[in-house]
């Protein structure tokens, strides 16, 4: 790091080096190939073949020290346990601190969230001074999701030893200055989480469910938040990692990922091409026009009725490509242990067809909250989503079909 008297530069090989970065674990040739420059990992997990994926494209990797959280029960009282993460997290900085794939080292992701017990804040400083005594060469930062001016005041008081405050900042990027001016955080930051406007962001149906945007609207969100708070590489800022460089379930299975299950291109992946290089993509993903539902463009829907209804997707392609279609019905993810991570089954029995432009679909009989999906496809590896939300409240009565038009 240098700072030149006015604000502090990311340097690599002596050179400045800005961060243009997504965190995932795979698709690294295509980041590359979209003029992305880096990779950001949250463990340890798999990171050999990754810094060496990394290195023959010539990617960097801001690597993850994973620290234990409060919030998932861990207990900063418990010395024993401390001390086996502390010895966990020394092993790991030995063995990996020479890779040359190696950006910085990255202490913890959202530790302080809802954290009550301050020793987090001083394990995680300490931790940030045994990074430095280990490695030399390499800047250390640490993640957290700058819901408060407090979260940032605590890590700027107790936390010295860190150099480069990551955050998950979505929708908040906008207050980052406030918060970083009456935090006192006067040191270097990266934004090391961005994407699509995110579940906790989104309008809430009356049953608990957030309005996914579809492809389009996301992509439509990131372009004008990349140019102004990232592009424009403000005072201090580092870069930034677009979330999820891959597939993840998380509330839904579409939401943050920016490729399918078959390693399909979302538009996002070309909007970060045209960001990053400067340049578009020779071929372009299906743009969503909206999503219809008996005919009426809706988010979110409760039926106390049952019936069969009518979905479309109105879509186009920016070359003319031929289109296919994929429909499914999911049950809406609950948060705990299949929320993250784990994608929910697709129902069957509930529609009539699933490949084609429109289609119809029955209720569940089972009274609760569900999705339906469809994917566009071009053939160009390409896929457009959209989702629609609904509950089913309990079923009384029949009410008749809709019509083809």
């Amino acid at each position: 790091m240098r700072f030149d008297g006015s604000s502090y530069q990311l340097l690599r090989h002596g050179k400045p080096y800005f961060i243009k970065g997504a965190g995932g674990v795979s698709h690294f040739d295509e980041l590359k190939a979209c003029g992305g420059n880096s990779i950001r990992v949250w463990d340890d997990i798999d990171a050999g073949r990754i810094l060496d994926e990394a290195q023959a494209l010539g990617l960097t990797v801001m690597f993850g020290l994973w620290v234990e959280r409060e919030i998932e029960g861990f207990d900063y009282d418990d010395h024993d346990a401390v001390e086996r993460q502390y010895e966990r997290i020394r092993k790991t900085i030995l063995k990996y601190r020479n890779h040359p794939a190696l950006l910085l080292w990255c202490v913890g992701n959202e530790w302080a969230q809802e954290a009550k017990n301050f020793k987090v804040y001083d394990e995680v400083n300490r931790l940030s001074k045994l990074v430095h005594q280990l490695d030399p060469n390499h800047p250390v930062c640490t993640v957290i999701s700058p819901d408060s001016k407090r979260a940032i005041w605590l890590v700027s008081k107790r936390c010295t030893d860190v150099d480069i405050l990551g955050v998950n900042s979505y929708a908040l990027t906008e207050k980052l200055g406030e918060f970083f001016q009456k935090g006192g955080w006067t040191k270097p930051y990266l934004i090391s989480e961005y994407g699509a406007q995110a579940y906790w962001e989104t309008t809430v149906s009356a049953w608990g469910a957030p309005d996914e945007p579809d492809s389009r609207q996301k992509a439509a969100f990131v372009r004008p938040f990349y140019q102004k708070y990232i592009g424009s590489q403000p005072p201090n800022c580092f870069g930034a990692y677009i979330f999820y460089w891959g597939q993840k379930q998380e509330e839904t299975h579409t939401w943050f990922s920016l490729f399918d299950e078959q390693g399909r291109q979302t538009p996002l992946v070309g909007l970060m091409q045209e960001l990053w290089s400067g340049k578009k993509p020779a071929n372009l993903a299906p743009v969503v026009e909206g999503l219809f539902i008996d005919g009426q463009p809706m988010r979110n829907r409760s039926y106390t009725a049952s019936a069969l209804h009518q979905a479309e997707i109105r879509v186009h392609d920016p070359e003319g490509d031929p289109l296919t279609f994929s429909w499914e019905i999911k049950p809406h993810a609950q948060p705990g242990a299949d929320f993250v991570g784990v994608p929910r089954p697709a129902l069957q029995g509930l529609l009539e067809r699933t490949n084609t432009r429109t289609v119809r679909f029955h209720l569940p009989e089972k009274p609760g909250a569900y999705r339906l999906f469809v994917n566009v496809y071009d053939t160009h590896r390409h896929v457009a989503t959209a989702t629609f939300s609904f509950e089913v409240a309990g079923l009384s009565q029949t009410t008749p079909l809709p019509t083809d038009d």
